[in-house]
């Protein structure tokens, strides 16, 4: 156990402890994830290449001898919420975090799971609002966790489809399966080329002398106000439009000859062109090729700035900042939903030092404060601790 998530389970052991005053049964740990390359082209049945990095959320829970679920979530102050398996789960409009526990039990449900009453911990050292999946890293920890404690275990892709319906159809994003799938399924020291159409999985192994760099923008984003949704309808939009099922199966003489307005022609574009560019990624990082990987990091940031229209000002110059730093072997670009978040640098891991320098020289986040910096190795998925 690293001494990162050493620290989470005894804080989350100990704040279980404290709650129900007892320890608990088991404890499922599920990884948050950083992409490489692929940006929203999961929903549309496209490719993503992204890897589990080392924060991630912890879930500690034991048996009820009765139908309820009580969960206390130690990052919101030691907010608690209660329900009754044998009820009609609906939203608890007070506490958005506990729509996320809510959806993914009643995922499970409706899934055809028989479950247990529970009394359930949970703590995190995802950053919130980096775009580093904090959502999907709880949705698969708390799955984990309750399969365990009923005794029940699934393919862990079917973990992930589960988590991924309780995120579409209960808190209300319209997500790809990307998320939920690499914090299930991620592979320590390796990148994972998913297909989002058939859940192929296809190691990218990531050699040791190459580092992954996030640094948090300090921007936080919100994604269900509707700008991910949206996108999500234009994407559909355009695929009708071509006579196509998604936008997988278009290229871009289709897409000249469609008659879209300027707007959608812009958001399938990034599509059809990220796509392309994620099985070339996923091809150089394979070779060991930086300068490649590098140059389509930064068309898929010019892409998803100029045609997808979900960076801001502070990202733009965080990106071109770090692909000034890190010079042509490596690269930058947003990573995650977008509006805000973070940014990912892929780099020699002796040019980290150097990256960090020009960072702290050169860059503030809109408060005034230095960023969030994390240096990670791709990771495993989810576990029973």
């Amino acid at each position: 156990m690293t001494p990162l998530d050493k620290a989470l389970y005894d804080n989350v052991s100990a704040a279980f402890a404290a709650q129900f005053g007892s320890a608990p049964d088991l404890l499922a740990r599920a990884p948050g994830r950083v992409n490489l390359i692929g940006e929203h082209t999961d929903y549309n049945d496209g490719f993503v290449l992204p890897c589990a990095i080392g924060p991630s959320t912890m879930v500690a829970v034991s048996r009820r001898d009765d139908n309820a679920v009580h969960v206390v979530a130690v990052d919101f102050d030691n907010a608690v919420d209660a329900f009754d398996l044998k009820q009609p789960i609906g939203r608890n409009t007070d506490q958005p975090w506990a729509d996320y526990v809510r959806g993914m039990i009643m995922a499970l449900q409706n899934d055809g799971h028989a479950l247990t009453g529970a009394n359930i911990a949970i703590a995190g050292n995802l950053p919130k609002g980096a775009g580093l999946s904090s959502s999907a890293s709880l949705e698969v920890a708390v799955g984990k966790a309750m399969l365990a404690l009923a005794n029940i275990e699934i393919d862990h892709s079917r973990l992930a489809q589960i988590a991924q319906s309780a995120e579409c159809d209960f808190v209300g994003t319209k997500c790809g399966i990307m998320d939920q799938l690499i914090s299930a399924q991620g592979k320590a020291g390796h990148a994972l080329l998913i297909d989002c159409r058939s859940l192929a999985l296809t190691d990218a192994p990531v050699p040791d002398d190459i580092a992954i760099m996030i640094v948090h923008s300090g921007v936080t984003r919100g994604l269900v106000d509707g700008h991910y949704n949206e996108r999500r309808r234009q994407c559909e939009a355009a695929a009708k439009a071509m006579s196509v099922a998604a936008l997988r199966d278009a290229n871009l003489d289709m897409l000249a000859a469609a008659g879209l307005d300027a707007v959608t022609m812009s958001r399938a574009r990034h599509v059809i062109t990220e796509n392309q560019r994620t099985l070339d990624a996923a091809d150089a990082l394979a070779k060991n090729d930086l300068t490649t990987l590098g140059a389509l990091m930064a068309q898929s940031h010019a892409s998803m700035r100029d045609d997808f229209e979900i960076t801001v000002p502070a990202i733009d110059e965080l990106v071109a900042l770090l692909q000034r730093a890190i010079g042509p072997v490596g690269g930058a670009r947003m990573t995650g939903g977008g509006f805000g978040g973070a940014c990912v640098a892929v780099m020699p891991a002796t040019s980290v030092d150097k990256v960090r320098a020009a960072i702290a020289a050169e860059y503030k986040t809109p408060e005034g404060t230095s960023p969030l910096i994390m240096v990670e190795r791709p990771g495993p998925g989810v576990a029973i601790l």
